[in-house]
């Protein structure tokens, strides 16, 4: 097994509000230089993106777009990854073996942004960050973007997105 690094630095907006934790990107988003220009949750089925959009109504087809957006509404993402070895050729967090935690960095943001919001995208990212950080209080868990998570349809998991992000005034 090939230790894999994570391909991107943490989106930190100025203003950082909600900070949004995945786990670790697909292995195409690791394994293949062709998709380095994509961006967080940039795995070809991963729903996340799909459920941005029909959030705010808005197409988001390059990285730039996404990062236009989310550094106007003070939304960060980041993952609680930073090295994994595959246990097997999936995009799967339970076939992750964790080598490196991405604390250091979320740890300097948390201490920057005390205030922030944390929506982590699964409950294993939320069990895992928690474990990373017992103190931090400001926690809730979003339905994960994975189509293999079947219990809820798109049309639900943007529905839960939108009411959680409704919480912030500004969005």
């Amino acid at each position: 097994m090939k230790t894999e690094h994570h391909p991107y630095e943490p989106f930190i907006p100025e203003n950082l509000e909600i900070l949004i934790v995945g786990s670790f990107p697909g292995k195409e988003q690791t394994q293949s230089t062709e998709l380095l220009n994509n961006w967080f949750y940039g795995a070809p089925r991963n729903q996340f993106w799909k459920i941005i959009e029909s959030v705010f109504e808005k197409e988001l087809k390059t990285r730039e777009a996404k990062q236009q957006l989310f550094y106007s509404l003070n939304i960060g993402l980041a993952d609680v990854i930073l090295k994994a070895k595959r246990t097997a050729n999936t995009n799967l967090d339970q076939n992750l073996d964790i080598v490196e935690w991405n604390d250091k960095a979320l740890k300097i943001i948390l201490l920057q942004y005390p205030n922030v919001c944390v929506l982590c995208t699964s409950k294993f990212v939320e069990k895992h960050f928690r474990k990373l950080f017992p103190y931090f209080k400001n926690i809730r868990s979003l339905p994960s973007p994975s189509p293999r998570y079947a219990t809820m349809s798109l049309k639900e998991k943007v529905e839960a997105y939108k009411k959680m992000l409704a919480i912030f005034d500004h969005l």
